[in-house]
């Protein structure tokens, strides 16, 4: 704006010197108006253009440290995909470190059986989400053995591995696009019929209808911004519903997919949790122990060791890690639906 006013008011001086002294024609003090108008108009337009060139560059420069590192987890040329039929886990003696060297995972041995549904708790640093990073394979165990229904899973590919798992973490990660490629994302040859039908059982059609972005984009088709920015927490959690109801893997991984929200949001979205686990092998890490009160079978971490396992109310009488946890967060009160 201030460099369209400077050049206009040089122009108008300039014009005026040249009329007045003669080597200046009216035709031509007209042209230069016109030519400068034109100019002007598209000065801004210049300006911005420029300015994400910039961020561009940037960006480039922060992303490629990170397209040319090399993958550490490599499949074999003889990996076979992934075939799921019940959906039973089995850790086997599994070892893990870090590159620090400090042990997380303890010769942790522990089934899951098809269509069990397991609570994992311990205090932080426990190795909860280590052990579930370790299932999707995110990093390669250092000793034991991990397996789906009998295949070890550094034998089939990654690509297969994760298609069977399903995901919901806490902090859920969305793209800057439609809210309709988010729910996609998962499973990409989705139809539009299918995607609205996975929302409308995670209760997310109404708020989506609703949307609308800068660029005029409504519903289904409207951006949700970085890392889904333009939705609240409910909102987030919900679309990472639908993708997951749309997905439809035969494992379920929640990862404390409720703690940032409040007591009503959570009680709302606990309700298609429910929806989502129904005939899947479910692995649950929670803090907030009320989010998996009803699950089968609780495993108590510590340091990477299993030092507790069984029912909720089973664990409760025994008077150890959980249920001190427990009367901390609860008060002693125990719900009818662990009894």
């Amino acid at each position: 704006m201030a460099l369209n006013m400077a050049l206009w008011l040089a122009m108008i001086s300039i014009g005026f010197s040249g009329l007045v002294k003669g080597f200046l024609t009216v035709g031509q003090f007209v042209a230069s108006v016109y030519i400068l108008q034109r100019l002007s108009g598209h000065t801004f337009t210049f300006l911005q253009m420029g300015q994400q060139i910039f961020q561009a560059i940037g960006t480039i420069k922060d992303a490629m440290p990170v397209m040319t590192t090399p993958p550490t987890i490599i499949d074999r040329a003889d990996g076979a995909d992934l075939k799921v039929s019940g959906g039973e886990i089995r850790f086997e003696g599994v070892r893990f470190a870090y590159k620090s060297g400090k042990q997380v995972i303890n010769e942790l041995s522990l089934t899951v059986r098809p269509g069990e549904k397991v609570g994992l708790v311990g205090l932080s640093g426990a190795g909860k989400t280590t052990l579930v990073s370790l299932l999707l394979r995110f990093y390669d165990i250092g000793d034991g053995a991990i397996l789906i229904d009998g295949q070890n899973i550094r034998t089939v590919t990654q690509a297969s591995l994760r298609r069977n798992i399903g995901v919901i973490a806490q902090d859920v990660a969305l793209l800057h696009r439609s809210v309709g490629d988010n729910i996609r994302y998962g499973r990409p040859e989705a139809t539009e019929d299918e995607i609205e039908q996975a929302a409308m059982m995670a209760s997310a059609d109404a708020f989506i209808a609703d949307l609308a972005d800068g660029e005029g984009r409504k519903g289904y088709d409207a951006f949700v911004g970085d890392r889904g920015i333009k939705l609240s927490g409910g909102q987030r959690q919900r679309v990472a519903i639908a993708r997951v109801l749309l997905k439809s893997a035969p494992i379920l991984v929640l990862d404390e997919a409720t703690s940032s929200l409040d007591s009503e949001f959570e009680a709302a979205i606990q309700e298609k949790l429910d929806l989502v686990m129904e005939r899947k092998t479910v692995i649950a890490i929670a803090h907030r122990l009320s989010t998996i009160a009803r699950m089968d079978r609780i495993v108590v971490l510590d340091q990477g060791s299993i030092i507790e396992e069984g029912r909720p109310d089973e664990l409760i009488e025994q008077d150890g890690l959980f249920a001190r946890l427990w009367k901390r967060q609860t008060g002693g009160f125990i719900p009818d639906e662990i009894n």
